[in-house]
């Protein structure tokens, strides 16, 4: 009995330490949207699980008005983020804002940087979470054992074609086009690099720096893991561990490098989570020794609400 109060006195002790506002009432409030992109293979929503999972409604919970889009499981940079463009569009105009937060995961962020490039008019802010900023090694490795054209690629874009097919069918899409190896191409460093060359908003121009921060307007940021093995539950953390090889050391989140995911201000690239951990998957089994996702999310989304956005 004394060993349990003594407990439970340390623990009513630490809940004092927790800042009050983080829990107040309008924490996640931003002046603008929040709108989410998944990455490759992604979806907004299989089920009951949100590949932004949890996370929706943790925004909401305390006033931000969140949407979850869906573009195309596998394709282009510029096909998924025209796709997301008019999705905006879309929210602006049943919302009545002026702009949108985009916040986007792996993939997702090449894809609301081409919007925030195109458009920099309908955007606040970017938010690039694991983003593919730089190209990733597993696209080149990808790329390099089954090059366009031959047979493994060919047998590989069918496999993984009708992947994102199904994807898409069971999150409900709506004929989205996919075409895998277009998206490997633009995952690739060359792919990337050539990306950037027409979309340099925010990218660092040192190899891991930062970039700039506002832009036409708009306002980068970026954050990351670089911990592929996290959680022993987790029954994707070995393939991550895996991917990860394909870095040879480099700092990653077991598919995208830490220097990668740099974009405009970097607000942490070194987080001990893996690339589904930055999402808050597989459905919440991430790392018990790192600073939730859930609560990055909402810290992000009071940062943004701030700085008046």
């Amino acid at each position: 009995m004394k060993k349990l109060k003594t407990w439970l006195g340390a623990f009513l002790m630490a809940l004092t330490l927790i800042p009050a506002s983080t829990w107040a009432a309008g924490y996640t409030q931003t002046k603008y949207p929040i709108v989410l992109v998944h990455g490759l293979f992604g979806f907004d929503k299989i089920g009951p699980v949100d590949y932004f999972y949890g996370l929706s409604s943790a925004l909401r919970s305390d006033g931000a008005k969140v949407f979850t889009t869906q573009v195309s499981a596998a394709n282009s940079t510029e096909v998924r983020g025209e796709q997301l463009l008019t999705q905006v569009k879309q929210i602006l105009a049943a919302t009545g804002a002026a702009k949108v937060n985009l916040i986007g995961h792996s993939h997702g962020g090449p894809t609301i940087r081409y919007v925030a490039s195109v458009r920099p008019d309908l955007v606040a802010s970017v938010t690039s979470i694991g983003g593919v900023n730089k190209g990733s090694a597993v696209a080149d490795v990808i790329l390099g054992v089954a090059p366009p054209g031959s047979l493994p690629n060919s047998v590989l874009v069918s496999v993984t074609n009708g992947l994102g097919s199904i994807i898409n069918f069971l999150s409900g899409g709506t004929g989205l086009r996919q075409d895998s190896l277009a998206a490997v191409k633009s995952l690739s460093t060359a792919g990337s690099l050539s990306f950037n060359r027409s979309h340099p908003e925010g990218v660092p121009t040192s190899a891991c720096g930062e970039g700039a921060y506002v832009v036409r307007g708009v306002s980068y940021f970026s954050w990351s893991g670089a911990k592929p093995y996290t959680n022993v539950f987790d029954v994707v953390d070995p393939a991550l561990a895996l991917t990860s090889l394909a870095f040879a050391g480099a700092k990653s989140d077991g598919l995208v490098s830490s220097c990668s995911s740099h974009l405009g201000r970097v607000i942490r690239d070194n987080y001990a989570m893996n690339h589904l951990d930055e999402v808050n998957q597989t459905i919440g089994l991430v790392n018990l020794f790192e600073t939730n996702p859930v609560t990055l999310y909402r810290q992000h989304a009071n940062r943004l609400r701030n700085l008046g956005m």
